[in-house]
């Protein structure tokens, strides 16, 4: 019997088949002849459809079935079956003694003679209301998690170990230009350009080797690459969990284009804002530059109206004043061009360049700006430079812009007090940096305005915009320092910024 064993030969007898099928009690096992009779109604029957044996020999099966599916002639329908095609299993609706329905999953099996004339059925029935409620349960999750992602805002990308990608949500479609069916199954790295696409799987190697996380849980700034071959920034936050012994992972997406967009129409506009700010300065200025330029123009008229007069009057003028009085009238003439080129330059829009500047120099250039008309006024200016501390990384202009500012502030600080002092100075700091101090003996600043003192709008004038301080500090917080003001011992204000040392050794430090 091509080695297989009989029951005899095994041991195992009817009895022994009877006694198992008798003891099975998580399912139903009856018979029933060809007509639908019971025949045989065992233990596990009646603990699930809670009729005894008593009650159901002699009885016919259609009671089992729903009233729907008795009128339709399902139940000899399902025997018919059975017995021309063979084994049936299905998944229906049965009914208990009590009336109340359950899934079930039924098998029917024909049972026949020695001569092959049908003898009956036997039929198992199993209760899968708990399977099937939980399979419900579960495409009810699955279609919530769809729900969500087809509708959370952020992006959604679930991928395995390896980098296949598991889930795209409807957020991602949009953002990468690909449906879900074009990348389900395929390689992650299909969303980024080089390197990250030649390195991701090397990347997830790694984190599988040695568990160091670099990006998961931590999340930071990367380019992506959508479906037409253009590259956007985007934020990536990635979360690890495991489901049946594998992990996944899931990103979270959030396109950074138009926050890009944004700052870099913010940064114009602010550059913008200080350039304005400088011209406004100047237009302050504008009758202090007159004076300032008046001087050296008016000495060259002189100088120039003298050797005119040496030339008219005397036939042979004497050689050695007509040269003193050129000689003169030309430097004049250079002072009244520096003024106007250092004007040029601070007025300029330019673009914003950090490079090593000397700092002495520019504060002597910013010095000559800010307090032009000072000396008439009587104001005294007090320079204490520390002489060892000569280049900083910075923006030459914006710094100037700086100093301007704090310069023309203390003028108007200091009004017509008795005392009419200006001391600036330069000091080191640690980790690099530079500090500078601009003091007056002003009326000192309102401890009112002094926590909104650097805000935009804040001002301490009646004319004020309150712009000047405001654009000091994004100035010098662009440059990587920060500024305050404190008051100063004797009465007015000191006010300090910081700038990045172009010292590699003191940076180092």
């Amino acid at each position: 019997m091509d080695g297989a064993l009989t029951s005899e030969e095994s041991g195992v007898t009817a009895e022994d088949l009877a006694l198992f099928v008798r003891s099975a009690t998580d399912r139903a096992v009856l018979l029933i002849d060809a007509d639908g009779n019971v025949t045989a109604w065992l233990e596990g029957a009646e603990t699930l459809l809670g009729w005894l044996a008593g009650e159901m020999m002699g009885q016919s099966i259609d009671r089992l079935y729903p009233a729907g599916e008795m009128i339709a002639g399902r139940p000899a329908l399902d025997r018919a079956v059975a017995a021309e095609a063979g084994p049936q299993r299905s998944e229906v609706w049965r009914i208990r003694k009590d009336g109340s329905e359950f899934a079930a999953e039924t098998t029917m099996i024909a049972l026949r003679n020695a001569d092959r004339s049908l003898r009956g059925f036997g039929i198992s029935i199993v209760d899968i209301t708990a399977r099937k409620a939980a399979e419900q349960a579960l495409a009810h999750s699955e279609l919530h998690v769809r729900s969500i992602l087809a509708t959370v805002p952020s992006a959604m990308v679930v991928i395995d170990e390896a980098g296949t990608m598991l889930s795209f949500s409807a957020a991602a479609e949009r953002l990468f230009g690909w449906k879900e069916a074009d990348v389900i199954g395929r390689n992650v790295k299909m969303l980024m350009p080089n390197p990250d696409h030649d390195r991701h799987d090397q990347y997830l190697a790694r984190y599988r080797k040695t568990g160091e996380r670099r990006i998961i849980g931590i999340g930071r700034v990367i380019v992506a690459l959508r479906r037409d071959g253009t590259e956007f920034p985007m934020e990536l936050s990635v979360g690890e969990a495991s489901s049946g012994g594998r992990r996944i992972f899931t990103g979270f997406i959030r396109d950074l284009s138009a926050q890009q967009r944004a700052e870099f129409k913010l940064q114009e506009l602010q550059s913008e804002l200080i350039h304005v700010s400088r011209v406004s300065a100047m237009g302050t200025m504008a009758s202090t530059l007159a004076h300032e330029l008046n001087q050296p123009l008016t000495a060259i008229a002189n100088y120039t109206n003298a050797a005119r007069d040496l030339i008219e009057r005397e036939e042979n003028p004497p050689l050695d004043m007509l040269h003193q009085a050129v000689e003169e009238a030309a430097k004049e003439a250079l002072r009244a061009g520096h003024i106007v080129r250092r004007l040029r330059d601070f007025v300029a829009r330019g673009e914003v360049e950090q490079r090593v500047e000397n700092l002495p120099a520019m504060i002597d250039e910013a010095a000559r700006l800010g307090l032009m008309g000072a000396r008439e006024r009587g104001v005294r200016t007090i320079f204490e430079i520390d002489p060892t501390i000569e280049t900083v990384v910075a923006d030459r202009i914006q710094i100037q812009q700086v100093l301007v500012n704090l310069l023309r502030n203390a003028v108007e600080a200091i009004g017509e007090r008795e005392l009419r002092e200006i001391t600036v100075g330069t000091f080191r700091e640690p980790h690099g940096m530079i500090r500078v101090a601009v003091a007056d003996t002003g009326s000192g600043i309102d401890p009112s305005v002094a926590p909104q003192l650097f805000e935009a709008f804040a001002s301490t004038k009646e004319q004020g915009m309150g712009l000047g301080l405001s654009i000091c500090r994004t100035i010098v917080e662009a440059h990587g320092g920060r500024i305050w003001a404190e008051p100063r011992d004797g009465g007015g204000t000191i006010f300090h910024f910081t700038i990045m040392s172009a010292n590699e050794e003191e940076i180092d430090e």
